[in-house]
């Protein structure tokens, strides 16, 4: 397993090493131990979803309030996405920057994200499964949006014609939601992540 940090500080692309032979494949596509030594911390486990989307959706930009933020651990098991870390961190040194990776099911790669960053996909294929780790549980509340087609952002979406949710079109750009005090902070967040290690789990 190879773990490399990205552009921006708190993501991480995670490359699994496989084992195949004429009756199919292995991998461990993820590792508690590897991923606390590399990212500084252990990622608190609280809850697993899956996804699953068709050619052209995007889904995003979303985050969540930190504390206590929800750090997401992210591969896509069946066809393939681009998936899409944004800064969105008031203060950052990256601040509204963004980096892409593809997940698919042939390199089996996986991303992990920090608390207090952005995260959207795009679906490249029909029934593109993604299976995601969490730190945290969803809470509706403090959950939150940026527009994922904003002009500022500037997202290279491999898509013509991206299909959002009701939610996801109708949220505030970038600078809207900094005006209304909704991004996270950058020291919060740096801060927040240097307790995780005495952190109790949730």
């Amino acid at each position: 397993m190879r773990i490399r940090p990205l552009g921006i500080e708190g993501a991480w692309e995670v490359t699994p090493q496989q084992h195949g032979d004429p009756r199919g494949r292995f991998l461990e596509w993820y590792r508690h131990d590897r991923l606390a030594e590399a990212v500084g911390h252990p990622l608190r486990l609280a809850q697993a979803n899956l996804s699953v989307s068709a050619r052209d959706v995007v889904r995003g930009i979303h985050f969540a309030d930190v504390p206590p933020g929800q750090a997401k651990y992210l591969t896509c098991v069946r066809g393939a996405v681009l998936d899409v870390v944004v800064d969105v961190r008031v203060g950052s040194p990256t601040f509204g920057r963004w980096e892409a990776v593809r997940l698919d099911d042939t390199e089996r790669r996986a991303v992990y994200l920090a608390e207090g960053l952005g995260h959207g996909v795009c679906a490249l294929t029909d029934d593109a499964t993604i299976s995601y780790l969490c730190s945290a549980t969803y809470r509706p509340a403090a959950e939150h949006t940026v527009h994922p087609l904003d002009p500022a952002l500037a997202i290279d979406w491999p898509t013509a014609t991206p299909l959002l949710s009701a939610r996801d079109a109708a949220a505030p750009s970038l600078a809207e939601a900094r005006a209304a005090g909704r991004l996270p902070d950058y020291d919060a967040c740096r801060s927040f992540t240097a307790g995780l290690d005495t952190r109790p789990s949730p």
